[in-house]
Parts: structure tokens; C-alpha cells; sequence
């Protein structure tokens, strides 16, 4: 089998990647690459900065969260840029807990899963490369084993920092193993793996009366006490707790405000000092970046605790909102989609969109800037083009609600709606009107919403409702034309002819007579009057196309259909408009006659090949324009 040979293969390469030395050896390795020795919040964020990044509009987009987190790039920089990266330069932040907040199903979790799984990979290449003391059940720093009095003259040698102890049961190792010669002690490459508990460790709460603390810090072994003589003898302790294992790597805590204090406590001296009590032996050093996850609810009540003041100091809470773009929240249905069983099923085109559009409108703030309905402010969200504004409105919209996108309609509902309508229509695809009735429906079953609430979304769903009607109507007329981008680019060649004589106060000549006329105002105002332009305003409009044509030729580029967002919509609203009637008789004829039909045909058979309907889909959207247009 394929397969079978991929994990033979697989198998080998990793044992080609697998490495072991002694300490003396393992130091010649330094002297070559430094980066071996890095912490672990600086393999974290050169794992990050490995998958590249790019600047766009002033924001750094980071290329290694694009597959799984959308439309949170903002929160993704500020994660990056306030936490990882002062924390690889070791600076006091890396003593904090990072606290992701958000609401549910915002991408918290995914963020850390991310790492996690990331981290796995990283460990596997030549930079993100980690080796520990052979045999050590917590995977220890080798560095440890250089004495303290010897760690100023390593730094001027090597330019390492050494922090950390060596811990209890490598002490003893080196004297009875290694007769106390550190240059001898085996060291080995680690792989990070969550499975295997390398490196890589995640606690979740339970029941406090039955969690142990044990499960954070190891436990004694009673088994071997007869052996070893005395509880205190660290080869009579199981180093494997999740803070032992997850050392050199990452530490998940998931709700970790729900975690009785007594597990908390550990945290204190973890961050600040970057070690932790286990048993009856000294102070355990431990370098592992902590991140935890929490809802705003619980946070809130958390910091309300004069109690918690001290743990709360050692928190940086990073803001995970929802996402608010649109597009982006396309992107996750998607993506929610193919990783479920739903994915053989046809989703007609928009039908996500418009799901999309109602999920923003739940989580925007209306703005009390004049002039911006929510509507308004979606789009420019989107990044879309809003007639009088510009992207400085933008900033200040974003400004005007910090925390905004912290409440709303979280994807997983979406989903949850858009299965159900699947189920209940008992076929194999299913279009937008199907899922804001499934959306709809399911307000009275979701606990949470309240009948405020509830209100509000009703009205949202009624103004998702509208912009699939406008997207409908489009797609249909667009299908009605026919070779659509040769007609627009025909009536634009002859606007632009008839603009650039009117403009330069020439005469056109005609083609099949040859005889000289006037530019033709009527066909000129009406394709201007699609887009609003007035009487006054259409010499302006005019000079305005004329300029950047000229711009173009000087940059010997041609102007085309797509050069000028306005005129092509102009023109596309003037073909549509041309069609209406067109498009109104034929889709709603009961009895459509033989030209008809071959036209109905004809449309069904684009919407299907060149806009990704199926048969059922396309016809539904042509019978639903066609009550549209008869209203």
C-alpha cells in the first residue's frame, strides 16, 4: 500500500534527523549554531516568523496562521508583537501567563492547537532543532549541567545565557552515573510531540475533589520506596506531570480559571522564577511558555477576586474577538465544511455569504458616526469601496468600540443551522434562502438569545435577506447575457468613443454611412444616471475618464473593461437594465414557449458551468429572480 510506504518512509527520515553526542560534543555543536539553545518562547516565535510574513495596509499579516484562523489579523499582530516577540528577547513579558479571552468558537483554542501542532513540525527542522539530557523524563536543558560560578565565563565564550537549575534527578545521575564529569553526560535530539508527551503538555480542570495536584507536578512512586529507602530520593518520583513534560516546549491550560487554586498556586512561582515545587526536593526549574484560554465572563469575575491579585499581575490577556470581515467568515464556514460530513453536499453559490453577512451584523456595534448604517460599515470592513469614504473612516470606526466582535453569533451555531437545513430538506443541496430559514428557526432552540436579542436578529436576517435578493437578481442578469464580457466591453468602446468627442468638441463619423454626428448625450447619461452621476456632474465624470486613459497610455497600458470600478458598474447596471424585461417574462412564464425555454436552458447551463450552480440550485435561483422581479 501507498500509505504504508509514506510511514516507512516517514519513519526513516526521522531517524535520519535523530542525533546523540556527550556534553563535550553537544557544546562544538553550539559553537556552529547558537539557535539550538534558544528558550522556548523564542522557538515559538521563530516558528511563527518561519512561514514568512507581509505588510499590508501597515499590519503584519503572519503567513503561519493563514490555513485555520480568518479575519483576526489585528488580534494575530497583537499576539505577536506583545507577547512573542518581547518574550524571545527575554524580556520580563516572558514571566507572564498568556491568556487568550474571547467568546466561544472565536479561534482561541485553534491559536493553540496551531502551536502546539506547529512546534511538533519546528522541533523536526535543522532550526528549530532541541536536545535534552539523554534519559531525563522532563527532557532537560544540557546547559544545566554547567556550573553556576563557570556562567558568566560560558556567556563571554559562547554568548548563551544560562538559567535554571539542574534538576534533582540529573544531579544525582551525574555523580553516580557519570562520576560527576558533566563533558561525559549523554545528550540527544528530542522531537516535540503532544502524543508522546514531549514537550508539549496540556491540563484541563475536572472535578477539584478528585483532580490530584499530582497531575501537574509528578507523584512518588511507593512501588520503589523499598528499593530507594526514602520518599526524598528523586529516583522514588515520577516526573510525569504536565509541567514536567512540557518543559523546553508549551503548556496549555485550558479554562484555566475554572482550575481550583490550590493548581494555580504553581503558576506563581513557574512565571516569575521559572521553577516549581514537586515533592520533597529542592525548587524544579522549568522553561515552558504557559498559555491559557478563558471566556470575558469568567475573566471578569476572575479579576473581580482580591484573592487572585497576585496571579493576576503574572497575566498578559490577549483580546481574541470574533472575526468581523465578511469574506473571512465565508473562508470558516468553508473550511468547517470540508472538515465535516457535510462536504458531498452542494451548497449553492452565496448561500454561505448571506450566512456570513447576518453572523457580522450580530457581532458589529451601530456607529454614531453620520452617515454609516451597518450596513454601510460591514462593507467597509470587508475592505469594500463605500461611496464617501475612505480608509481613515475606517480607523475610526475600529476606534470607536474596542471590544468590539466580543459577542454575536459564533460560527459553530451557523453550522449547527445550515446541517439542520440539510436534514430537513432531505436533498443533496441546499441555497441561501434555505439557510436563513434554518438561521431563523433556530433562534427559539438557542438558549442564549435572548427575546431582545432575538429582535435584533430577526431584523438582521431581513437585511441578509436583501442583499441576496440584489445578488441574485445580478447573477441571473449577468447569465442572461450573452459572452457578458464582450457586450460590456462593446458598449463601453462606444461610451468611451462618444466621452473622449464630447470632451475634445469633436464629431463622430458613422460607420456604415460615413457621415459626422454629434455624440450621443442620450446613450452617455444613460449609462452615467446607473451610478448617480448628475447633470452637473456628468462634464466632470467625463474629464475624469479622459485622465485616466491618458494615465494609462503613458504607463503603455491599455484602459480596459476592469481599468475603472465605477464605469464598470455603470456599465454592468446598464446591461441588466437593458435585460429586465427580458429576464422578468422568461422566468416567470408558466407555460415558457420553445425560444424561451431554449433561453431558460441556455441561462441554467451558464449558472451551472460558469458561476458553480447545480441543476437544482440554478433553476430554484431562476424561479425565486423571477418572483423577484414580478413583485
Amino acid at each position: 500500500m501507498d500509505i504504508l510506504n509514506k510511514v516507512k518512509q516517514a519513519r526513516e527520515e526521522e531517524d535520519q534527523l535523530k542525533w546523540e553526542g556527550t556534553f563535550a560534543e553537544y557544546l562544538d555543536l553550539l559553537k556552529e549554531r547558537k539557535e539550538v539553545a534558544q528558550t522556548s518562547h523564542s522557538r515559538v516565535y521563530h516558528m511563527i516568523n518561519s512561514f514568512g510574513t507581509t505588510k499590508e495596509k501597515g499590519l503584519t499579516k503572519y503567513h503561519f496562521f493563514d490555513d485555520a484562523i480568518y479575519g483576526l489579523d489585528e488580534a494575530i499582530e497583537r499576539l505577536v508583537e506583545e507577547y512573542f516577540h518581547p518574550a524571545a528577547k527575554r524580556l520580563d513579558v516572558r514571566k507572564r501567563i498568556l491568556l487568550l479571552m474571547g467568546p466561544v468558537s472565536g479561534g482561541k483554542s485553534t491559536i493553540v492547537t496551531m502551536l502546539k501542532r506547529g512546534l511538533e513540525e519546528y522541533s523536526r527542522t535543522e532550526e528549530g532543532a532541541v536536545y535534552a539530557i539523554k534519559g531525563c523524563p522532563m527532557h532537560e536543558d544540557p546547559l544545566h549541567l554547567i556550573p553556576n560560578h563557570l556562567r558568566e565565563e560560558f556567556y563571554e565564550e559562547f554568548g548563551i545565557r544560562i538559567e535554571g537549575s539542574l534538576s534533582p534527578l540529573n544531579t544525582m545521575r551525574l555523580e553516580q552515573e557519570y562520576d560527576g564529569r558533566i563533558e561525559n553526560v549523554l545528550v540527544e535530539r528530542i522531537f516535540f510531540s503532544e502524543d508522546k508527551r514531549v514537550g508539549i503538555g496540556t491540563f484541563t480542570p475536572s472535578d477539584p475533589k478528585s483532580q490530584d495536584i499530582a497531575d501537574l507536578t509528578g507523584s512518588i512512586d511507593f512501588s520503589t520506596i523499598a528499593e530507594f529507602g526514602s520518599e526524598s530520593d528523586p529516583r522514588a518520583y515520577r516526573f510525569d506531570g504536565e509541567l514536567n513534560k512540557a518543559n523546553r516546549g508549551i503548556m496549555e491550560f485550558q479554562e484555566m480559571l475554572k482550575l481550583d487554586e490550590k493548581f494555580l498556586w504553581h503558576l506563581l512561582s513557574l512565571t516569575q522564577e521559572g521553577n516549581f515545587k514537586a515533592g520533597r526536593f529542592a525548587l524544579i526549574s522549568a522553561d515552558e511558555m504557559i498559555v491559557a484560554h478563558t471566556n470575558e465572563t469568567e475573566y471578569r469575575a476572575f479579576i473581580s477576586n482580591k484573592k487572585n491579585e497576585a496571579l493576576h499581575s503574572r497575566i498578559i490577556v490577549i483580546p481574541i474577538p470574533y472575526n468581523l470581515k465578511v469574506s473571512q467568515e465565508e473562508r470558516i464556514y468553508e473550511k468547517m465544511i470540508r472538515e465535516s460530513d457535510m462536504s458531498h453536499v452542494h451548497i449553492a453559490p452565496h448561500a454561505l455569504r448571506v450566512a456570513a453577512i447576518f453572523s457580522i451584523l450580530t457581532r458589529l456595534k451601530a456607529s454614531k458616526k453620520q452617515g454609516i448604517d451597518i450596513v454601510k460599515k460591514m462593507r467597509l470592513y470587508d475592505g469594500e469601496n463605500v461611496e464617501g469614504f475612505n480608509i481613515n473612516d475606517l480607523e475610526e470606526l475600529k476606534k470607536e468600540y474596542p471590544n468590539e466582535g466580543m459577542d454575536g453569533i459564533d460560527p459553530r451555531y451557523v453550522i449547527n443551522r445550515i446541517s439542520s437545513a440539510i436534514i430537513r430538506k432531505e436533498v443533496p443541496s441546499i441555497n441561501a434562502l434555505d439557510v436563513l430559514r434554518s438561521l431563523k428557526d433556530g433562534f427559539d432552540q438557542h438558549a442564549s438569545i435572548t427575546s431582545e436579542a432575538k429582535e435584533a436578529y430577526l431584523n438582521y436576517i431581513s437585511i441578509a435577506r436583501k442583499e441576496y435578493d440584489e445578488i441574485a437578481k445580478k447573477e441571473v442578469q449577468k447569465a442572461f447575457v450573452y459572452s457578458y464580457e464582450e457586450s460590456a466591453k462593446t458598449l463601453m468602446d462606444n461610451y468611451l468613443d462618444n466621452v473622449e468627442a464630447f470632451c475634445n468638441k469633436h464629431k463622430l463619423r458613422d460607420p456604415l454611412t460615413g457621415e459626422e454626428m454629434n455624440p450621443d448625450e442620450k446613450l452617455m447619461r444613460s449609462i452615467e444616471e446607473q451610478i448617480g452621476i448628475s447633470e452637473n456632474a456628468k462634464r466632470a465624470f467625463r474629464e475624469e475618464i479622459l485622465i485616466r486613459i491618458s494615465a494609462y497610455a503613458r504607463k503603455g497600458q491599455r484602459f480596459n473593461y476592469q481599468s475603472h470600478e465605477r464605469l464598470r458598474e455603470a456599465i454592468q447596471k446598464k446591461l441588466f437594465a437593458d435585460l429586465k424585461d427580458v429576464v422578468k417574462i422568461t422566468t416567470s412564464s408558466a407555460t415558457p414557449d420553445e425560444s424561451q425555454l431554449k433561453k431558460i436552458n441556455e441561462v441554467v447551463a451558464r449558472l451551472i458551468d460558469d458561476y458553480g450552480y447545480n441543476s437544482v440550485s440554478a433553476n430554484e435561483l431562476l424561479r425565486y429572480v423571477g418572483s423577484l422581479l414580478n413583485r
